[in-house]
C-alpha cells in the first residue's frame, strides 16, 4: 500500500501515487479547463491549483438524525467511499467514520476549524434543536447549536 494522503496533500499528489503520468495530469487539467468553461490561458492556473493546494478538508458533524446519510455515502459504489475520503477530500472530522474518540476527537474538529479558518466544507448531518437552548443535542458537553456556529 503506497503512502498515507493528508489533508497537506494536493490532488496531483494523490495522482502521483496512483501512477498518474504528467503528461496525462496536464491534459486533465486542460480538459478540466475546457470543461468549466474557461479560455486555455487559464490552463496553468489550473495545473499550479492543483500541484500545490492542499485538498479540501472536511468536517462532517452530525446533529439529531438516524445516520442514513452516513449509511448511505459509506455504501456507494460510484465513487467508492475509500477513494473519496482518502484520495478526493480530506475528512478530517467525523465521529462516526474516525477512528479518534473523546478528547481526541474533539481536539482534531477545533484544530481543522483553527488552522483551515474559511477554507474547510462543513457538512451537516441531521439538525440541531433549538428548545431550551439547544440541549436536547449535546455534544461533548457543548450543543449541537453551539458547535454549528
Amino acid at each position: 500500500m503506497g503512502k498515507q494522503m493528508t489533508s497537506g496533500s494536493s490532488t496531483w499528489d494523490v495522482l502521483q501515487e496512483h501512477g498518474v503520468s504528467r503528461r496525462k495530469f496536464l491534459q486533465f487539467c486542460t480538459a478540466s479547463t475546457a470543461a468549466m468553461g474557461f479560455p486555455h490561458t487559464f490552463a496553468p492556473t489550473v495545473v499550479d491549483a492543483l500541484e500545490n493546494k492542499p485538498r479540501i478538508p472536511v468536517i462532517w458533524l452530525h446533529g439529531l438524525e438516524c445516520t442514513c446519510c452516513s449509511e448511505s455515502f459509506i455504501r456507494s459504489s460510484h465513487p467508492l467511499v475509500q477513494d473519496v475520503i482518502f484520495n478526493m477530500i480530506s475528512l478530517d472530522y467525523d465521529d462516526t467514520l474516525q477512528a479518534a474518540a473523546g478528547h481526541q476527537a474533539e481536539e482534531i474538529r477545533r484544530k481543522t476549524m483553527e488552522e483551515h479558518a474559511g477554507e474547510f466544507v462543513l457538512a451537516v448531518e441531521g439538525n440541531a434543536p433549538t428548545k431550551d437552548g439547544g440541549v436536547y443535542c449535546t455534544i461533548a458537553g457543548e450543543t449541537f447549536l453551539d458547535q454549528l456556529r
